[in-house]
């Protein structure tokens, strides 16, 4: 931070000079006021999860330094702030910005910014995390910016059952799915077994004649395909487990995964938009999906959001 940015930020605002109006019609953008001073404001930079460009960084960097304190920090939800923007100051940030083909944004009760873990490229994945949450992206985040909501909706992508993007604890959460498919007739009953000792839930046995899965406690993470030197496990099915209602905040609420499997990335998209159409229809002002869930209940919500969807 420079001298005379870290003068003008620490300098206290004149008592009254921004109206609740202003302060309201800029957080409606994406500039949320810093409580420290009252006329600053930390102006939320979109990033498709997380991803952005050298092009785009050194772009965001310069306006950091043109319009705010010259300091960045990352969201949770992986959006870049430019801190200490002067409120005179903030329509020729966004001016700048689109004029670098970025945009502010991500609040108001609307679809939030998709997250994503780096399953694309991390060895646990399942699914091109980066290319889906991309898609999520250009068809709910920025597809649907008029479409307004009870409150907002956050969707996260998670590569596999590892859960480190916290899927669960979304509005919609998407988790990478391998199913396995045990090959006993291959097995070759190995005093050690490299499949066993690989599974982190315990769901894989060699009794004394068949080698098994057992699907109910698998998590279909995939780890016990690659750890047989025989090959005796394969793919059998891989796809999506959907969960809804979600929350994080004063009152968590774990989400639940849809019954079904999802295998079609085309489906996947269906479901997500029956469950905006959903939520626009029945949630109440205010009401968080997970609530809107627990007053409607579960069932009627799935089977709502699965309506003439062919999962496979």
């Amino acid at each position: 931070m420079t001298e005379q940015a870290q003068a003008e930020f620490s300098t206290p605002p004149s008592p009254g000079k921004l109206k609740p109006a202003d302060i309201k019609r800029v957080k409606a953008k994406g500039c949320l006021i810093d409580k420290r001073t009252g006329r600053h404001f930390n102006v939320r930079v979109i990033t498709r999860n997380g991803k952005i460009t050298q092009q785009e960084m050194a772009c965001i960097a310069a306006a950091a330094e043109k319009f705010g304190s010259g300091e960045i920090t990352m969201t949770v939800r992986l959006t870049l702030e430019i801190q200490g923007v002067p409120y005179e100051k903030l329509d020729e940030l966004e001016a700048y910005l689109k004029d670098n083909n970025l945009e502010i944004g991500g609040t108001g009760a609307k679809v939030r910014p998709v997250v994503s873990c780096k399953g694309t490229t991390c060895q646990y994945g399942l699914i091109d995390t980066f290319e889906l949450s991309e898609q999520l992206h250009e068809l709910f985040y920025e597809g649907k910016k008029d479409f307004q909501l009870p409150h907002k909706f956050k969707i996260a992508v998670g590569g596999c059952p590892n859960s480190c993007a916290k899927p669960s604890l979304n509005d919609i959460g998407i988790v990478g799915q391998l199913i396995p498919r045990p090959l006993p007739e291959i097995c070759r009953h190995c005093k050690v077994c490299q499949v066993i000792n690989t599974c982190p839930v315990d769901a894989c046995h060699v009794p004394p004649n068949d080698f098994t899965i057992d699907l109910e406690k698998c998590i279909n993470c995939g780890l016990c395909i690659p750890a047989c030197p025989f090959d005796a496990v394969e793919e059998a099915t891989r796809g999506y487990k959907i969960y809804i209602g979600g929350r994080w905040g004063k009152a968590i609420n774990i989400g639940r995964p849809l019954d079904a499997m999802i295998e079609r990335e085309e489906a996947l998209f269906e479901i997500i938009e029956n469950a905006l159409q959903f939520y626009q229809e029945n949630g109440k002002p205010k009401e968080r999906f997970a609530l809107m869930i627990d007053r409607i209940g579960f069932d009627v919500v799935q089977d709502a959001l699965l309506k003439d969807v062919s999962t496979t």
